[in-house]
């Protein structure tokens, strides 16, 4: 991948990072369940993922998911808001 393409995905990343977090922080104004959005998100995630990998690398990116979750990484990043 080169150095624009790299740019290029991270900027992406960034848009679709701030519009998901605006997203949920409108969901929960309006007195969503965080486990419904949780889950609504994660299965739209999948979804897209389906369309983009197979399935065994949608295997490895849960697995990696699971192994951030086993580590504490997600407590890490809660307990710094």
């Amino acid at each position: 991948m080169s150095e624009n393409e790299n740019e290029a995905n991270l900027e992406s990343l960034g848009q679709a990072g701030a519009a998901v977090n605006k997203t949920i922080q409108f969901l929960l104004e309006k007195n969503c369940d965080e486990m419904a959005i949780a889950s609504a998100l994660l299965g739209g995630a999948l979804g897209l993922l389906a369309h983009a990998l197979d399935d065994a690398a949608i295997v490895r990116v849960l697995e990696n998911a699971i192994a951030s979750v086993k580590a504490g990484e997600l407590r890490r990043i809660t307990e710094t808001k």
